[in-house]
């Protein structure tokens, strides 16, 4: 497992049709060496989006963009043990509000407890928009199974101007 500072590899994605922001905490290890969000096949994020769009993601900027989504993290670097979270510490935060100018983002979910507390610690004051916690699609949230979590993450549509699946 890697200890040390890391910084953020991605930047952000998103653009003026933007509606809604889902921010994680940090990219994973696996995220970092693979080059793309979200990318432990373990984790659940992106088949949530898929099952909830139905829809195949190839690409996945491309896809975010489509559904109007802006997607980040929390977290621009810190010192972080491996990809836990609960290790985290000298945190430096990303500049959220650069999206929130340059984009029609009026609703941000973060993605797990993590994140929602960070960013209430240290983005809130800056956006005064309050965040919508959803579950983490982290493997190490075993707990809620892919249906619980399309079921949760089905939160998003309504802001995204779609009908909610039943």
């Amino acid at each position: 497992m890697k200890k040390g500072k890391i910084q953020h590899p991605f930047e952000p994605v998103y653009n003026e049709k933007s509606k809604i922001l889902i921010l994680g905490t940090i990219a994973s290890e696996k995220s970092r060496e693979l080059g793309y969000p979200y990318a432990h096949p373990q984790n659940r994020f992106w088949k949530v989006l898929s099952r909830l769009f139905d829809e195949e993601i190839l690409d996945y900027k491309q896809f975010l963009l489509k559904h109007n989504i802006a997607l980040w993290d929390v977290i621009k670097s810190c010192k972080i043990e491996g990809s836990s979270d609960s290790s985290i510490r000298d945190i430096k935060v990303n500049n959220i509000t650069s999206i929130l100018k340059n984009s029609n983002v009026a609703v941000i979910f973060t993605n797990g407890r993590k994140a929602t507390e960070l960013y209430n610690k240290y983005i809130y004051d800056k956006t005064k928009i309050k965040s919508i916690y959803l579950p983490s699609t982290s493997p190490a949230n075993a707990t809620n199974s892919l249906d619980k979590l399309v079921e949760e993450y089905s939160a998003i549509l309504e802001y995204l101007g779609h009908s909610q699946k039943k």
